[in-house]
């Protein structure tokens, strides 16, 4: 019998296009809880000797949020098959410590919850958030100063529009995507380079305009926080944004429940 509360802590965040890890001690300061060690790789190298390599030896607790169903089942499968002394956890929605006022709450995605839970740590006391998470498919979620996940905006990130852009037409080309890479002249004086620009500077317009209406709804103005691969550039363009580059992790981390449990498998 192994208590979970002793194990250090593997937060993993599985997307649509890459599962990212974050090693946890179990024993963690005031405030948002810090990862020692951060990794990504892509899902389908995700159960295989790569991850392996990546891992430590000594006995851990997973604690998995999932929006990419097959993947997290190879995961699964993977742990209880290479490390069967480890504890996994898949988080259900009631596990996140969150109101979620929204239609189908359970439809609501794991990682979008997790950053709810994290900004509630993060945010003035009585005081509304926007969480932008900028990943494959970009979300702008509303957190009340109640704390309660009040629903948001999904759209099609920077990745997922280039690819349905070149998909959908005969003859524009497929644009790589750097997130590290200056904000592209408005003018494009190229194919490529008027793609890059609409795609850059129509992101970060759709998401400034999100967040200006979310914000108009409210009585006093709202945090702003937000995370993902695409964070430092969005967050340029956006007054008094926050950039928690980790947000999800830590979120996952904070819902990680007590307990004992006795063998491998999927909480």
């Amino acid at each position: 019998m192994c208590t979970l509360a002793r194990l250090p802590l593997l937060a993993v965040d599985i997307g649509n296009h890459q599962i990212k890890f974050g090693l946890f001690p179990r024993e963690s300061g005031p405030g948002l809880p810090q990862p020692a060690r951060v990794w990504s790789l892509p899902t389908h190298e995700a159960d295989g000797d790569s991850l392996a390599a990546l891992l430590p030896a000594e006995k851990m607790a997973w604690y998995v949020a999932a929006v990419q169903r097959q993947a997290e089942r190879r995961l699964a499968g993977w742990v209880q098959a290479r490390r069967p002394y480890d504890r996994y956890r898949l988080l259900r929605n009631t596990d996140f410590p969150l109101q979620i006022h929204v239609e189908q709450p359970q439809q609501v995605g794991a990682d979008r919850l997790a950053a709810a839970v994290a900004v509630n740590h993060l945010r003035d006391p009585n005081r509304s958030a926007i969480v932008v998470d900028a990943g494959t498919a970009i979300t702008v979620d509303l957190v009340s100063a109640d704390g309660v996940f009040e629903g948001g905006v999904i759209l099609p990130g920077f990745r997922l529009t280039t690819k349905a852009l070149a998909e959908g037409t005969d003859l524009l080309p497929h644009v790589d995507h750097d997130p590290a890479a200056d904000p592209p002249p408005v003018v494009g004086k190229s194919t490529a380079a008027a793609i890059r620009s609409g795609l850059f500077w129509g992101q970060v317009g759709a998401v400034r305009e999100l967040t200006q209406r979310i914000a108009g709804e409210l009585a006093s103005p709202p945090q702003v926080f937000v995370a993902g691969g695409d964070a430092e550039r969005l967050a340029a363009f956006l007054p008094q944004a926050r950039v928690i580059p980790e947000l999800v992790l830590a979120g996952i981390v904070l819902c990680a429940p007590g307990g004992e449990s006795d063998g491998a498998g999927r909480g």
